[in-house]
């Protein structure tokens, strides 16, 4: 006997059981992608909605069940949020997605979280050089990791800085081949648990190119309850694309992904996710974490103007950190 099939003889019983077992498999997901449709993470659900999409997966199979057992009304549950969650991840899948400009002065971007400064100085140099990167931002960055990249010969291929290092996981930087101007840094909110994250900053000026504001983000983690509200302050914080300015690029770890609405709202002022704008908006950046049994998720982003192109982007290991290294080859206007 089986969930999939009623044989005649069985008691009226248990086909309610069955169909009241099918419902609760159901009804899980549908709440997930109400949830997510309309940005109602709170509290353990900020956390959960970044599984988004292993969620839509697990909605198909209470659909599968519902539909070889003949369960219409569970069948239509299920569907409906099978329906819901696709409309909400597999944009971010499709390659002919909008990719902006594609004329203009070509430039890669890279950004990597050190992991409280002990990522591979040597990896990312190497990542720097092979993919001919013009642009770094670096965040959990210490003064340790500053003098490794600097001996590991960063300097020579990208002279021009805007640092903000410092101990634990506040430190971030911004290194450049292209002279920078308004080089600074600001700080995040702490949510009163610990000092905020520093964010530097800076303009660029690409030969051929106008110039372009270039932030390495870092919003503080939502790891716990009090932090939320200073996680959702930090992304409201970020600079907005104004198109009576100069285009802006930030990059970095935004310990956030496309689903959840706080990130959804800042791509909303002018920008576009490089990831899902090339179809690879499913580029796990962080995970499994610890040795524990987490799945990827995408937890870092190159976000761009709309007056910028996107061509490409991938993610690259770099040893010691728990972090991918994220590379977009941009487009910027001449």
């Amino acid at each position: 006997m089986t969930i999939t099939g009623t044989p005649s003889t069985v008691r009226p019983g248990r086909r309610v059981g069955r169909t009241a077992l099918l419902l609760l498999l159901a009804l899980p997901g549908l709440l997930w992608a109400v949830v997510r449709l309309l940005g109602w993470e709170r509290g353990p659900l900020v956390q959960a909605i970044a599984f988004t999409p292993y969620a839509a997966l697990w909605s198909l199979v209470p659909l599968i069940f519902a539909v070889v057992a003949r369960r219409w009304l569970v069948a239509v549950i299920a569907g409906l949020a099978v329906a819901l969650l696709a409309v909400a991840v597999v944009p971010r899948a499709l390659p002919f997605w909008d990719r902006g400009p594609s004329s203009g002065v070509p430039i890669t971007v890279m950004t990597v979280n050190m992991f409280i400064g002990v990522a591979s100085p040597a990896d990312v140099v190497r990542l720097v050089r092979e993919h001919d990167v013009a642009v770094l931002a670096v965040q959990e960055f210490t003064p340790r990791a500053a003098a490794g990249l600097s001996a590991a010969g960063l300097d020579s291929l990208l002279p021009h800085h805007a640092l903000a290092d410092e101990g634990g996981t506040t430190g971030s930087g911004l290194y450049s081949r292209y002279p920078m101007s308004g080089q600074g840094s600001r700080r995040g909110d702490g949510g009163g648990l610990q000092e905020g994250n520093l964010q530097a900053y800076a303009t660029i000026q690409a030969p051929g190119a106008g110039p372009v504001f270039v932030e390495s983000a870092h919003p503080l983690a939502p790891y716990a309850l009090a932090a939320e509200d200073a996680w959702r302050e930090d992304l409201a914080s970020l600079p907005r694309a104004d198109r009576d300015g100069i285009p802006k690029l930030i990059l970095g770890d935004f310990n956030s992904t496309l689903d959840h609405a706080a990130l959804r709202d800042v791509i909303s002022h002018g920008y576009r996710d490089a990831g899902a704008a090339t179809g690879k908006g499913y580029l796990g950046t962080w995970g499994p974490y610890a040795g524990k049994p987490i799945p990827p998720i995408t937890l870092d982003h190159v976000l761009v103007d709309k007056r910028i192109g996107v061509r490409d982007v991938a993610v690259h290991p770099v040893s010691g950190s728990d972090h991918r290294a994220m590379i977009a080859s941009l487009i910027l206007p001449a």
